[in-house]
Protein backbone atom coordinates (compact mmCIF):
# COMPACT_ATOMS: atom_id res chain seq x y z
CA UNK A 1 0.00 0.00 0.00
CA UNK A 2 1.54 3.29 -1.13
CA UNK A 3 1.64 6.28 1.16
CA UNK A 4 -0.23 9.30 -0.05
CA UNK A 5 1.92 12.36 -0.62
CA UNK A 6 0.78 15.41 1.32
CA UNK A 7 -1.21 17.80 -0.80
CA UNK A 8 -0.28 21.41 -1.41
CA UNK A 9 -2.97 22.55 1.00
CA UNK A 10 -1.61 20.30 3.75
CA UNK A 11 1.91 21.66 3.26
CA UNK A 12 0.64 25.24 3.25
CA UNK A 13 -1.29 24.69 6.49
CA UNK A 14 1.76 23.04 8.08
CA UNK A 15 3.92 25.99 7.05
CA UNK A 16 1.40 28.48 8.46
CA UNK A 17 1.25 26.53 11.73
CA UNK A 18 5.06 26.53 11.97
CA UNK A 19 5.28 30.28 11.36
CA UNK A 20 2.51 30.88 13.88
CA UNK A 21 4.27 28.75 16.50
CA UNK A 22 7.59 30.53 15.90
CA UNK A 23 5.83 33.87 16.28
CA UNK A 24 5.03 32.96 19.89
CA UNK A 25 8.19 30.99 20.61
CA UNK A 26 10.85 33.45 19.45
CA UNK A 27 10.08 36.27 21.95
CA UNK A 28 10.42 33.87 24.89
CA UNK A 29 13.54 32.31 23.37
CA UNK A 30 15.00 35.79 22.93
CA UNK A 31 14.26 36.64 26.54
CA UNK A 32 15.98 33.50 27.82
CA UNK A 33 18.92 33.98 25.43
CA UNK A 34 19.40 37.58 26.59
CA UNK A 35 19.34 36.50 30.24
CA UNK A 36 22.01 33.87 29.55
CA UNK A 37 24.14 36.02 27.25
CA UNK A 38 24.16 39.23 29.32
CA UNK A 39 25.93 38.87 32.69
CA UNK A 40 24.26 42.08 33.88
CA UNK A 41 20.86 40.39 33.60
CA UNK A 42 22.06 37.52 35.77
CA UNK A 43 23.48 39.99 38.27
CA UNK A 44 20.19 41.90 38.32
CA UNK A 45 18.41 38.76 39.50
CA UNK A 46 20.25 39.15 42.80
CA UNK A 47 19.35 42.82 43.19
CA UNK A 48 17.25 43.50 46.33
CA UNK A 49 14.68 45.44 44.29
CA UNK A 50 13.80 42.27 42.37
CA UNK A 51 13.06 40.42 45.60
CA UNK A 52 11.09 43.40 46.90
CA UNK A 53 8.93 43.56 43.77
CA UNK A 54 8.38 39.80 43.97
CA UNK A 55 7.34 40.12 47.62
CA UNK A 56 4.86 42.91 46.83
CA UNK A 57 3.45 40.85 43.96
CA UNK A 58 3.02 37.72 46.05
CA UNK A 59 1.44 39.53 49.01
CA UNK A 60 -1.01 41.53 46.90
CA UNK A 61 -1.96 38.75 44.48
CA UNK A 62 -2.58 36.25 47.26
CA UNK A 63 -4.72 38.84 49.07
CA UNK A 64 -6.70 39.63 45.91
CA UNK A 65 -7.12 35.90 45.25
CA UNK A 66 -8.45 35.39 48.78
CA UNK A 67 -10.95 38.24 48.32
CA UNK A 68 -12.00 36.84 44.94
CA UNK A 69 -12.64 33.41 46.46
CA UNK A 70 -14.39 34.80 49.52
CA UNK A 71 -16.84 37.01 47.66
CA UNK A 72 -16.80 35.43 44.21
CA UNK A 73 -17.74 31.89 45.26
CA UNK A 74 -21.18 32.70 46.75
CA UNK A 75 -21.88 35.20 43.95
CA UNK A 76 -21.03 32.59 41.31
CA UNK A 77 -23.28 30.04 43.01
CA UNK A 78 -26.21 32.45 43.21
CA UNK A 79 -25.75 33.41 39.56
CA UNK A 80 -25.62 29.72 38.59
CA UNK A 81 -28.84 29.01 40.48
CA UNK A 82 -30.39 32.33 39.41
CA UNK A 83 -31.13 33.18 43.03
CA UNK A 84 -29.75 36.72 43.11
CA UNK A 85 -31.84 39.85 42.42
CA UNK A 86 -30.57 41.78 39.43
CA UNK A 87 -28.47 38.84 38.34
CA UNK A 88 -28.48 39.92 34.69
CA UNK A 89 -27.15 43.36 35.60
CA UNK A 90 -24.45 41.89 37.84
CA UNK A 91 -23.54 39.42 35.10
CA UNK A 92 -23.02 42.29 32.67
CA UNK A 93 -21.00 44.27 35.22
CA UNK A 94 -18.68 41.32 35.71
CA UNK A 95 -17.95 41.30 31.98
CA UNK A 96 -16.82 44.94 31.93
CA UNK A 97 -13.47 44.53 33.73
CA UNK A 98 -12.67 41.65 31.37
CA UNK A 99 -13.28 43.58 28.14
CA UNK A 100 -12.26 47.10 29.21
CA UNK A 101 -8.64 48.24 28.86
CA UNK A 102 -6.92 48.04 32.28
CA UNK A 103 -6.14 51.76 32.14
CA UNK A 104 -9.86 52.52 31.97
CA UNK A 105 -10.38 50.29 35.01
CA UNK A 106 -7.71 52.30 36.84
CA UNK A 107 -9.37 55.61 36.02
CA UNK A 108 -12.74 54.19 37.10
CA UNK A 109 -11.29 53.06 40.43
CA UNK A 110 -9.70 56.47 40.92
CA UNK A 111 -13.00 58.28 40.32
CA UNK A 112 -14.73 55.97 42.79
CA UNK A 113 -12.13 55.58 45.55
CA UNK A 114 -9.74 58.47 44.92
CA UNK A 115 -9.37 61.40 47.31
CA UNK A 116 -12.09 63.25 45.39
CA UNK A 117 -13.99 60.12 44.35
CA UNK A 118 -17.55 59.09 45.04
CA UNK A 119 -16.57 57.01 48.08
CA UNK A 120 -12.94 57.98 48.52
CA UNK A 121 -13.66 61.47 49.84
CA UNK A 122 -16.18 60.42 52.54
CA UNK A 123 -14.00 57.45 53.51
CA UNK A 124 -11.02 59.74 54.05
CA UNK A 125 -13.17 62.25 55.91
CA UNK A 126 -14.44 59.65 58.39
CA UNK A 127 -11.39 57.40 58.73
CA UNK A 128 -8.48 59.58 57.66
CA UNK A 129 -7.39 56.81 55.28
CA UNK A 130 -6.59 57.61 51.66
CA UNK A 131 -6.78 54.48 49.52
CA UNK A 132 -4.89 55.45 46.32
CA UNK A 133 -1.15 54.82 46.09
CA UNK A 134 -1.12 52.26 48.88
CA UNK A 135 -0.64 48.49 48.90
CA UNK A 136 -4.37 48.18 49.59
CA UNK A 137 -5.00 50.04 46.33
CA UNK A 138 -2.92 47.41 44.51
CA UNK A 139 -5.09 44.67 46.02
CA UNK A 140 -8.28 46.51 45.05
CA UNK A 141 -7.09 47.01 41.46
CA UNK A 142 -6.04 43.38 41.10
CA UNK A 143 -9.31 42.12 42.55
CA UNK A 144 -11.32 44.39 40.26
CA UNK A 145 -9.75 43.01 37.08
CA UNK A 146 -9.13 39.40 38.15
CA UNK A 147 -12.15 38.37 40.23
CA UNK A 148 -14.55 38.23 37.23
CA UNK A 149 -12.42 35.46 35.70
CA UNK A 150 -12.86 33.36 38.82
CA UNK A 151 -16.59 34.07 39.00
CA UNK A 152 -17.01 33.00 35.37
CA UNK A 153 -15.21 29.69 35.92
CA UNK A 154 -16.91 29.03 39.27
CA UNK A 155 -20.34 29.73 37.81
CA UNK A 156 -19.74 27.20 35.03
CA UNK A 157 -18.68 24.65 37.64
CA UNK A 158 -21.76 25.21 39.78
CA UNK A 159 -24.06 25.05 36.74
CA UNK A 160 -22.63 21.59 35.99
CA UNK A 161 -23.74 20.32 39.42
CA UNK A 162 -27.19 18.71 39.27
CA UNK A 163 -29.55 20.70 41.55
CA UNK A 164 -31.42 17.45 42.22
CA UNK A 165 -28.45 16.17 44.22
CA UNK A 166 -28.64 19.23 46.44
CA UNK A 167 -32.41 18.85 46.78
CA UNK A 168 -32.11 15.20 47.82
CA UNK A 169 -29.53 16.08 50.47
CA UNK A 170 -31.84 18.81 51.79
CA UNK A 171 -34.74 16.35 52.09
CA UNK A 172 -32.48 14.11 54.19
CA UNK A 173 -32.05 16.91 56.70
CA UNK A 174 -28.80 18.52 55.59
CA UNK A 175 -28.58 22.29 55.91
CA UNK A 176 -27.84 24.55 52.94
CA UNK A 177 -24.36 25.25 54.26
CA UNK A 178 -23.65 21.55 54.77
CA UNK A 179 -24.87 20.70 51.25
CA UNK A 180 -22.75 23.48 49.79
CA UNK A 181 -19.58 22.37 51.61
CA UNK A 182 -19.93 18.60 51.26
CA UNK A 183 -21.67 18.20 47.88
CA UNK A 184 -21.60 21.31 45.70
CA UNK A 185 -18.01 22.41 46.29
CA UNK A 186 -16.46 18.92 45.80
CA UNK A 187 -18.43 18.35 42.58
CA UNK A 188 -17.41 21.75 41.19
CA UNK A 189 -13.84 21.72 42.46
CA UNK A 190 -12.23 21.39 39.01
CA UNK A 191 -13.59 24.64 37.57
CA UNK A 192 -13.10 26.31 40.96
CA UNK A 193 -9.40 25.40 41.00
CA UNK A 194 -8.94 26.37 37.36
CA UNK A 195 -10.71 29.68 37.98
CA UNK A 196 -8.52 30.36 41.00
CA UNK A 197 -5.35 29.77 38.97
CA UNK A 198 -6.58 32.04 36.16
CA UNK A 199 -7.57 34.69 38.69
CA UNK A 200 -4.14 34.61 40.33
CA UNK A 201 -2.38 34.72 36.95
CA UNK A 202 -4.42 37.75 35.87
CA UNK A 203 -3.71 39.53 39.15
CA UNK A 204 0.00 38.76 38.82
CA UNK A 205 0.14 40.29 35.35
CA UNK A 206 -1.99 43.32 36.17
CA UNK A 207 -0.35 46.59 35.11
CA UNK A 208 -2.57 49.41 33.82
CA UNK A 209 -5.17 49.67 36.58
CA UNK A 210 -2.51 49.30 39.27
CA UNK A 211 -0.28 51.97 37.74
CA UNK A 212 -3.07 54.56 37.64
CA UNK A 213 -4.76 53.73 40.94
CA UNK A 214 -1.80 52.68 43.09
CA UNK A 215 1.24 54.11 41.33
CA UNK A 216 4.66 52.50 41.12
CA UNK A 217 6.28 53.13 44.49
CA UNK A 218 9.24 50.82 45.09
CA UNK A 219 8.71 48.61 48.11
CA UNK A 220 5.06 49.68 48.50
CA UNK A 221 3.03 49.40 45.31
CA UNK A 222 5.60 48.37 42.70
CA UNK A 223 4.72 44.86 41.58
CA UNK A 224 6.83 42.82 39.16
CA UNK A 225 5.14 44.17 35.98
CA UNK A 226 5.54 47.74 37.25
CA UNK A 227 9.18 47.04 38.12
CA UNK A 228 9.75 45.88 34.54
CA UNK A 229 8.37 49.19 33.24
CA UNK A 230 10.44 51.19 35.74
CA UNK A 231 13.64 49.37 34.79
CA UNK A 232 12.97 49.66 31.06
CA UNK A 233 12.24 53.41 31.27
CA UNK A 234 15.61 54.28 32.77
CA UNK A 235 15.57 52.82 36.26
CA UNK A 236 18.76 51.81 38.07
CA UNK A 237 18.58 48.25 36.72
CA UNK A 238 18.09 49.32 33.09
CA UNK A 239 17.30 46.87 30.31
CA UNK A 240 19.20 43.98 31.99
CA UNK A 241 16.97 44.46 35.03
CA UNK A 242 13.87 44.45 32.84
CA UNK A 243 15.07 41.18 31.32
CA UNK A 244 15.71 39.67 34.76
CA UNK A 245 12.31 40.75 36.08
CA UNK A 246 10.60 39.45 32.94
CA UNK A 247 12.35 36.13 33.43
CA UNK A 248 10.98 35.91 36.98
CA UNK A 249 7.48 36.62 35.68
CA UNK A 250 7.94 34.02 32.93
CA UNK A 251 8.97 31.41 35.50
CA UNK A 252 5.93 32.16 37.66
CA UNK A 253 3.67 32.07 34.59
CA UNK A 254 5.05 28.66 33.60
CA UNK A 255 4.42 27.42 37.13
CA UNK A 256 0.83 28.63 37.00
CA UNK A 257 0.34 27.11 33.54
CA UNK A 258 1.75 23.81 34.75
CA UNK A 259 -0.62 23.86 37.71
CA UNK A 260 -3.58 24.51 35.42
CA UNK A 261 -2.56 21.67 33.09
CA UNK A 262 -2.13 19.35 36.07
CA UNK A 263 -5.64 20.15 37.25
CA UNK A 264 -7.01 19.40 33.78
CA UNK A 265 -4.97 16.20 33.43
CA UNK A 266 -6.36 14.81 36.66
CA UNK A 267 -9.86 15.34 35.36
CA UNK A 268 -10.71 18.05 37.85
CA UNK A 269 -11.23 20.85 35.38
Amino acid sequence: MTRRRPSGITLAVALMATVFALFFLLPFAGLIWRAIEDPRAREALGDPSVGTALRVSLVTTLASLALSLLFGTPVAYLLARRQIPGGAVLDALLDLPIVLPPTVAGVALLTAFGRRGLLGEPIEAFTGVSLPFTMLAVIVAQTFVAAPLYVRAARAGFEAVDPELEAIARTLGASRAHVFRRITIPLARGPLLAGAVLCWARALGELGATLIFAGSLAGRTQTLPLAVIAAFEGGPLGLPGAVALSLVLLAVALLLLGTLRLVAKRGLA
